[in-house]
């Protein structure tokens, strides 16, 4: 087999419910590093990543510091990125559904950065607040998440493993 075939599997379609389920898990991993990462090693506030994202919706009065916690502020924030986690790993199953495990997870990396970079680089343009995460921890926790969603898209494959929810 060559080493372009064996970059492919057989699939014939995308697995969807295995997207759904990689983009929720990818996207609870992503917004825990987030946090994480941000309180520890720039001393900030955890919640101040989900107040970015609510936002989009509610507006950027939700920003000035400090940011604390606010279950309303929170619960938009995490519709709005489970949302775009499951529409991520719905286009990402589309994309890589005939990629061996290898191949995706190289390809979720580079989607990854691909988020990134559409995220902190155009979506700053209208919403400009994103300008202010761009560094280190933004862009390994969407390194992270195309890495996971990759893992777990591909481990829920019908027919790839037992671990199938």
């Amino acid at each position: 087999m060559s080493n372009l075939t064996a970059s492919f599997s057989t699939r014939a379609v995308p697995d969807w419910r295995a997207a759904v389920w990689a983009g929720l898990i990818a996207g609870a991993v992503f917004m825990m590093l987030e946090m994480l990462l941000v309180s520890f090693f720039m001393n900030e506030s955890p919640w101040a990543p989900p107040r970015m994202i609510a936002a989009i919706v509610l507006g950027q009065g939700v920003l000035p510091p400090p940011a604390p916690f606010d279950f309303m502020v929170l619960m938009v924030a995490m519709v709005i990125h489970f949302i775009l986690s499951v529409a991520y790993g719905l286009i990402f199953a589309w994309v890589a559904y005939r990629w061996t495990w290898g191949t995706a997870l190289i390809a979720g990396a580079i989607f990854g950065i691909a988020l990134y970079l559409i995220n902190f680089y155009g979506f700053t343009l209208v919403f400009p607040w994103f300008a202010m995460a761009r560094n280190w921890i933004s862009i390994l926790s969407h390194l992270m998440f195309g890495i996971v969603l990759a893992g777990i898209y591909k481990g829920f494959e019908k027919g790839a493993s037992p671990l199938r929810p």
